[in-house]
């Protein structure tokens, strides 16, 4: 593929899109890639649904869990690619001269980058319940499955979080403390504690049921 051409996730194979991903731009970087890993949980999580044969009063549940999780596949790849164009322009801020025009840039691209990792985190939080369902109702046979989707949808929690955290500091560069930034942004910033407690959540479920899924384990 031409260099000059545009990678997405949507238009690009997955050899081009990690090769992208594995080159020195920062675009796609790690809040993409958090993005491509959340869509990896809810095509799992569909799988799932799929593969699990309800008892009657849940059938319409086991419907819209996989419903949700195919709506949030597709929407898990636009985030990655706006999270992409976000750090296009955060890295060029970055690159400006030193000087107020420069200061701004950052203050901008810093607070859409932590914005746009925050969408992404909340949608990965909402994606937390229809997983948990399938662990205790779903396919016992998919387990395995269901353990792999919890470890992607951690790692999208945890690069939201990550991001939105790195993000809202880098205000630091333009002479904000992280006192002022928290008063100021009380939203991101509570966004960060968020996916926090949904980090220990998913630990919390991944340890229940790890044993159904790994269980030589325990010899």
């Amino acid at each position: 593929m031409d260099a000059a051409e545009t990678i997405t996730t949507q238009d690009s194979t997955v050899d081009e899109w990690t090769e992208a991903l594995a080159q020195s731009t920062g675009s796609p970087g790690g809040g993409a890639g958090s993005g491509l890993m959340l869509a990896v949980a809810a095509s799992l999580t569909s799988m799932v649904a799929g593969y699990t044969e309800p008892k009657e009063h849940e059938a319409a549940e086991v419907a819209e869990i996989r419903e949700r999780a195919q709506a949030l596949r597709r929407e898990a790849l636009q985030l990655a690619d706006e999270d992409a164009t976000a750090s296009q322009a955060f890295g060029a801020a970055f690159r400006l001269d030193p000087g107020p025009d420069r200061e701004e840039a950052i203050h901008s691209a810093s607070l859409d980058a932590a914005k746009s990792s925050a969408v992404l985190g909340e949608r990965a939080i909402e994606a937390v319940d229809d997983l948990a369902w399938l662990a205790t109702n779903g396919n016992p046979a998919l387990i395995a499955d269901v353990v792999v989707a919890f470890g992607a949808l951690r790692a999208a929690v945890a690069g939201a979080r990550t991001n939105v955290s790195f993000d809202l500091a880098s205000l630091r560069s333009a002479g904000a403390t992280l006192e002022q930034i928290r008063e100021q942004h009380q939203d991101l910033w509570s966004a960060v504690e968020r996916l926090s407690t949904a980090l220990d959540r998913i630990d919390g479920l991944t340890a229940r049921i790890d044993h159904r899924a790994a269980p030589t384990d325990s010899i």
